[in-house]
C-alpha cells in the first residue's frame, strides 16, 4: 500500500509493507528516504509550518502604501486613478503566502523525522501507521513467555494496555494467566524435587 501527499514542491510517500513502511521525501532542497518498523513510531508529534515571511513582510508593506496612497489622494481630492496599484499588489502577494503555506506533522525518530503534511490525507497516514504498529506490538508482545520474570510479563502486559494496544481488561486476563502459569510452574519444581 502507498499513500502520497504533494504539495508545492514537496512530495512525500509513504509505502506500507508487512513490517516496516518507507517514507520518502523530495523537496527543493533534496531527498531521501528510510524504513522504519511500526512498533517504532513515537506517539507524540511537533508542528513546523514552512512559509515565505519575505512575501508575507512586503505584502503588508505594499498594503499599507497602498492604503497610504489612496487616503491622501481622497484627502486632496485627486484622482483615484492608480493609487491602488500597490494595494493591489500587496493583497496578492498576501493571497500568494497564504496559499505556500506548508503545515506539517513531524515524528522524531531514530532513523530522521518524518513530515506528515497537514492535508486531506494526514488523519489518514497517522491512523494507518497506528493501527499497523498496535498489530505489530501485540505480535512481538501479545503472547506470555514463561521465560520472562514474573515482574516482566506483568510490566509488559501493563505496558501493552498503557499504550492501547490491548485494552485494561486483556491486561489483566492475561496477568492472571502469568500468575496462574507460574504458580503451577513452582508447584510442578517442587512436586519433582
Amino acid at each position: 500500500m502507498e499513500i502520497k501527499q504533494k504539495k508545492l514542491s514537496n512530495l512525500h510517500t509513504f509505502t506500507f509493507s508487512d513490517n516496516h513502511f518507507n517514507f520518502a521525501f523530495k523537496d527543493n532542497s533534496g531527498s531521501d528516504d528510510f524504513d522504519l518498523n511500526y512498533a517504532d513510531f513515537p506517539d507524540k508529534s511537533s508542528i513546523s509550518i514552512e512559509q515565505n515571511e519575505w512575501l508575507r513582510n512586503v505584502g503588508v508593506v505594499w498594503c499599507l502604501l497602498g492604503c497610504y496612497r489612496i487616503g491622501t489622494a481622497i484627502y486632496s481630492d485627486l484622482s483615484l486613478s492608480g493609487t491602488a496599484f500597490w494595494l493591489f499588489i500587496g493583497l496578492i502577494c498576501l493571497v500568494w503566502f497564504a496559499f505556500t503555506k506548508v503545515k506539517y506533522s513531524v515524528y522524531k525518530t531514530e532513523q530522521g523525522r518524518i513530515f506528515i503534511i497537514n492535508d486531506k490525507k494526514h488523519d489518514e497516514i497517522i491512523s494507518e501507521i497506528k493501527e499497523r504498529k498496535k498489530a505489530q506490538l501485540l505480535k512481538w508482545y501479545g503472547e506470555i513467555n514463561l521465560e520472562n520474570e514474573l515482574e516482566d510479563e506483568v510490566h509488559k502486559f501493563n505496558w501493552l494496555a498503557k499504550q492501547n494496544v490491548i485494552s485494561q481488561q486483556e491486561a489483566d486476563e492475561k496477568i492472571a494467566q502469568v500468575e496462574l502459569a507460574y504458580k503451577n510452574d513452582s508447584n510442578q519444581q517442587t512436586f519433582l524435587n
